[in-house]
């Protein structure tokens, strides 16, 4: 049994740094839906729920021992003359997968592609529901299983020298990727943990948020792992992605923002995607030798078929703007071997098996 009852899918050692003078009471809300702030709100009550993770005492002390790492990784860095080390490199990239992985909003989404899935394919023994305790779950176990797909990510800290605050949100742990935005090639297909131009975004305190990111494809400028934004619309491309990902709440620190805050999601909040997700269903169409090709079609004309694939995309928000910090690398390089794996990042060129050898391209 679970020694606690109340359980935290943002934790509150990441709320902390957010809360009215750090004290870990209150904490400012602005909720999207209503575009409305609480001002003073306990913290205790956000981002929680009734055995959130279920009664698994087990998991339980599996995830308090990542937070307490990270916990004391906060604490650290924000010393004087902080110089970020391998080991709290590595707590952070951890600490983000299981952040990305946990929420509820991430639940939900998972739910919500396993019922579209059961919809378009409109064949009952595909059902493979959950409800939003499973779901956390089986993310926790496959977290176990993952938590090392992003280690190959450079990470460096931006410092916030702006008048212009990070916030935080009920869904923190952000996953982008701007060369697959924008570059021709890939423009409008989704991306995984592999792809090439990977981003992870994780603010920390108001004036700290860390940044993964694939260095073969960007370069951040940085000096002993920290890199300064002294631009205010810095500080606002980074804030966009708070806005973009969130379920339902937005997290700050000081009313007094209040204002600052709701604008920028007023302007921003047209690019939030309606779904988070699409269902694509494919049937056999001709086998060549050894292997089989299969196209796309429509739920009618799929259940005329017995052999069917099922394709869930994951579909992720655009920003208007990226922070000046990060650049293209000169010279970067992607990787592919021309096949549904699509683009992926050097480490994965080397590691992964394929019956085509994968070749290096220019990202420009």
């Amino acid at each position: 049994m679970a020694s606690n009852k109340n359980q935290h899918f943002v934790p509150r050692c990441h709320l902390r740094p957010f809360t009215k003078d750090e004290a870990d009471a209150a904490i400012c809300v602005f909720n999207i839906d209503r575009q409305k702030f609480i001002v003073n709100a306990p913290v205790k009550n956000q981002c929680s729920g009734d055995y959130f993770y279920g009664k698994n005492d087990s998991l339980e002390r599996a995830i308090q021992l990542v937070e307490s790492a990270y916990g004391k990784v906060i604490r650290e860095l924000r010393m004087p003359r902080y110089i970020l080390t391998e080991d709290a490199k590595t707590v952070l990239r951890r600490f983000w997968l299981l952040q990305y992985m946990r929420t509820e909003a991430a639940s939900r989404r998972t739910v919500e592609m396993a019922i579209e899935s059961d919809r378009v394919a409109g064949i009952e023994a595909f059902s493979f529901r959950f409800d939003v305790q499973r779901a956390v779950q089986f993310a926790m176990l496959t977290y176990a299983k993952t938590m090392d797909v992003i280690d190959d990510l450079k990470i460096c800290l931006i410092r916030n020298r702006t008048s212009v605050p990070f916030v935080t949100s009920d869904d923190p742990a952000v996953l982008t990727n701007r060369w697959y935005l924008e570059d021709r090639r890939i423009r409008g297909r989704s991306f995984g943990w592999q792809a090439s131009g990977l981003l992870a975004i994780l603010p920390l305190t108001p004036r700290i948020l860390c940044l993964a990111y694939d260095g073969d494809v960007y370069n951040v400028q940085h000096q002993s792992g920290w890199a300064d934004i002294r631009n205010e619309a810095d500080a606002r491309a980074l804030n966009q992605h708070q806005f973009l990902n969130c379920f339902a709440n937005i997290f700050l620190h000081d009313p007094a923002f209040a204002e600052e805050i709701q604008s920028s999601f007023v302007a921003i909040n047209a690019c939030r995607p309606a779904v988070r997700h699409a269902v694509h269903i494919a049937v056999l169409d001709r086998t060549e030798g050894n292997y089989s090709r299969y196209r796309v079609v429509s739920p009618e004309e799929a259940r005329n078929h017995h052999d069917l694939l099922l394709h869930s995309e994951m579909l992720f928000p655009t920003p208007t703007v990226w922070p000046s910090i990060l650049r293209w690398r000169r010279g970067g390089s992607v990787y592919t071997n021309g096949t549904g794996i699509k683009y992926v990042r050097k480490f994965y060129a080397l590691t992964l098996q394929s019956h085509r050898e994968f070749w290096r391209e220019s990202i420009r």
